[in-house]
């Protein structure tokens, strides 16, 4: 292996780590990304560190500022409007599409995905239940077997997986998908299709519901901070 092919393997390790860091809310929209301490953390040089931002900053998770740091994206109420717009055209075809051609191996691998997220739901496990549901949705693009489908839902495939990591009733969200599987397994693209666009809908309106509540809650928590220094 080339130093430049240990130098991609590098940047793409510290990508996936900050990527999942920032849809799990480890690292808080706002948040500084500082190419020496993540270095450090990581064991390597800032190139990769570097090269890891950039692959995020694409995905539209980060965004660079000059000197060597970067600050985790908040994403606003038209951001969410524009992915849920863009998924209410493209996601009941690929639910549609996943119906009516999956195979038996793909159909067993969204069953796994599932599974996951029931059992992370279950034991009250967010971060563990979202990303089980996020990799539910891209099986299905997989179950499709549309390339230029498959390549569109990538462009957006960190943008659809924070958006989905943006509700608090886990086993709602994974009754869903339940619906959804079963009809995929019944090759019925009709209901699969209608299924889809009313989960849209439901998550937008957990996510609205979500947002507030961390708004009151971050607001509780700043008139409580301010009365604690008064005292």
């Amino acid at each position: 292996m080339t130093s430049a092919d240990e130098g991609v393997l590098e940047s793409t390790r510290v990508a996936d780590w900050l990527r999942d860091a920032i849809l799990d809310g480890v690292r808080a929209p706002g948040s500084r990304l500082i190419e020496r301490d993540l270095a450090a953390d990581f064991g390597v040089s800032r190139v990769p560190v570097r090269d890891a931002l950039k692959i995020l900053e694409v995905e539209g998770l980060v965004t660079l500022r000059p000197r060597t740091w970067a600050i985790v994206r908040e994403f606003t109420a038209a951001d969410m409007t524009d992915l849920d717009e863009v998924r209410s055209v493209l996601e009941p075809l690929a639910f549609r599409l996943a119906a009516e051609r999956h195979r038996r191996d793909g159909l067993d691998e969204l069953r796994r995905t599932l599974d996951e997220e029931m059992i992370g739901a279950a034991a009250g496990d967010p971060i563990a239940s979202r990303r089980a549901a996020a990799d539910f949705h891209e099986q299905v693009t997989v179950l499709t077997e549309n390339r230029l489908l498959g390549d569109l839902m990538q462009g957006m495939r960190s943008k659809l997986r924070w958006g989905l990591s943006q509700h608090d009733d886990l086993a709602h969200v994974a009754a869903q998908h339940q619906a959804l599987f079963q009809a995929i397994s019944e090759r019925d693209g009709d209901r699969a299709e209608q299924l889809a666009l009313s989960h849209i809908d439901s998550s937008r309106r957990e996510r609205e519901a979500h947002m507030r509540a961390a708004k009151v809650a971050a607001s509780s928590s700043a008139v409580h901070e301010g009365s604690s220094r008064r005292l």
